[in-house]
């Protein structure tokens, strides 16, 4: 008698162990998922306001047609984007048009003065600061979720059930990951 109580009694910690486990995966698989929507949110937020900067920019700098053209080119290219991977380099490349698009600002004192263009770039330069929480928001609940799938005896349920690793949300382009120059 007292046998079969152990025996019932490991098989309830299996079973219990198992659910758990199970569970947590699926709370972090969804954690992750949930953070990569978050991204696509701020992502399409910021997708929406380039247009807005470029036609603002068109009034004053029509010349500069190249630069617009870029920015244009890049956004969609983001927007068409798919994965982490895929959406790290189109977003580095959109960045790095974005800049150059700015860059052009500068040289146009009535632009720089101009209202809707200060409203405008003030709002991507919120959306920017959502996106970087937002990625690393996600980077974070991958780590966890690669941890956990990695992990004894979670492991073994996350090979049963076809839990799969997730990609990194990561900068593609060199430039992004260079420091700031700062002259006076």
């Amino acid at each position: 008698m007292p046998a079969l109580i152990v025996i019932i009694v490991i098989i309830v910690v299996l079973v219990l162990l198992f659910v758990f486990s199970y569970n947590g995966l699926v709370r972090l698989r969804n954690r992750v998922d949930n953070a990569w929507s978050q991204i696509d949110v701020q992502l399409k937020r910021r997708h929406d306001l380039i247009p807005n900067i470029v036609e603002t920019v068109k009034g004053y700098a029509a010349h500069e047609k190249d630069t617009l053209e870029a920015v244009i080119s890049a956004r969609n290219q983001a927007v068409a984007a798919n994965g982490p991977a895929q959406q790290g380099q189109a977003e580095g490349m959109l960045s790095s048009a974005l800049k150059g698009l700015f860059a052009l600002a500068e040289a146009y004192p009535n632009l720089k003065a101009n209202e809707n263009f200060l409203q405008l770039q003030e709002e991507l330069t919120s959306t920017e600061d959502r996106v970087a929480y937002s990625r690393q928001f996600y980077n974070d609940s991958v780590m966890g979720y690669n941890t956990k799938i990695a992990s004894i005896p979670s492991n073994i349920i996350a090979g049963m059930f076809n839990f799969t690793k997730r990609e990194f949300f990561e900068l593609q382009a060199p430039e992004d990951r260079d420091v700031p120059k700062v002259q006076f």
